[in-house]
């Protein structure tokens, strides 16, 4: 009861107010833009050459503000928009009118949960430990040119590593695809041609993330480490003779793993940015291809659905992590 109490009631209401202010603020920003979604969108009609009388573009711009939601005063939009919102119904799609924008996200959202999940799991993991070790025996020769290399690989972006891993896997040695989720003419089904597809195409987006996401972790676990070192319980530790090995996995890295597991929900907004971006880079059909080819074409509903499950997503998976944390630290349980 005093879980409840304590930790899971305060934290469910700070995950509603969290998803309500980011869902909110998903509603305004795009309102503040200087910009009228309608407007853009028919000037650019008529900037390829569409032939559009004065009657027709009034009657087009009031169809267009309901099918975006943009009719009536900003209260009503915003009534009507959290109405869409809790029936999942974000409108058709202008592009692939009148194709469901939640069925285009529903067939999206696999591609880059697959990808985004796998990703951050292998880059925490190998991060964390390699970090860990490297942390403990920083005096050895094979964590400073790790730590050289992270420091050399940390301030480029994610485009920059996407495109130098596509230049030299996919151009110069063509080991690897250029594009896409799965080879041309084959279906997604669960047998073996079109799992060897599907591994071949995501393996480029993968290598990207986990290469990036493993130096955040890498660096920041070799310095929770070394804090965690200078502890006199590990020096008391050592002097008692007990094996570097056990000191390092069951005292000193067991216990920097703590704020990593914080650090774990806090990166899934930053690894989810970076897997838009990948996707972008390698064609790869995910919920960031989508939104590139949205923002392309000025579909406005699919942005506004694309950035609603975003925000869902991330603030989901931090509550999740939040309230599984007690599991992992005692000192919460005892609270």
């Amino acid at each position: 009861m005093r879980f409840v109490k304590r930790h899971l009631i305060p934290r469910l209401l700070q995950y509603f107010l969290v998803t309500f202010l980011g869902l909110t603020m998903a509603f305004v920003l795009p309102r503040l833009m200087p910009a009228d979604p309608v407007e853009q969108l028919i000037t650019q009609m008529q900037a390829v050459g569409a032939g559009i009388s004065p009657e027709h573009r009034e009657e087009m711009m009031r169809t267009l503000r309901q099918l975006y939601g943009l009719e009536g005063t900003l209260w009503q939009q915003y009534v009507i928009f959290w109405k869409k919102l809790l029936s999942v119904d974000f409108g058709p799609s202008l592009f692939q009118y009148p194709v469901p924008v939640s069925k285009i996200i529903g067939q999206s959202l696999p591609w880059t949960l697959g990808l985004l999940f796998t990703t951050t799991a292998i880059s925490w993991i190998l991060g964390n430990l390699i970090g860990g070790l490297a942390g403990y025996f920083h005096y050895k020769k094979w964590p400073k040119l790790l730590d050289g290399a992270a420091m050399l690989l940390r301030p480029i972006p994610y485009y920059i590593v996407a495109m130098l891993v596509l230049i030299f896997l996919a151009y110069v040695f063509p080991i690897f695809p250029l594009a896409g989720g799965i080879g041309i003419g084959v279906r997604v089904a669960f047998n073996l041609e079109a799992i060897k597809s599907l591994l071949r195409h995501a393996a480029l987006p993968a290598l990207t993330l986990v290469i990036v996401g493993w130096v955040v972790n890498f660096q920041a676990m070799k310095l929770i480490v070394q804090t965690v070192r200078s502890e006199d319980y590990v020096s008391y530790a050592q002097f008692a003779g007990v094996k570097d090995g056990i000191i390092a996995f069951r005292y000193v890295i067991r216990n920097a793993m703590l704020p990593q597991l914080t650090q774990l929900g806090l990166s899934f907004g930053q690894i989810f940015a970076g897997a838009l971006i990948t996707e972008m880079v390698f064609a790869y059909p995910g919920i960031g291809w989508i939104l590139y080819q949205a923002v392309l074409r000025a579909d406005y509903n699919l942005i506004m659905g694309i950035l609603c499950i975003s925000i869902i997503a991330i603030t989901t998976s931090i509550l999740v992590l939040d309230l599984v944390y007690p599991l992992f630290d005692p000192r919460v349980r005892y609270r």
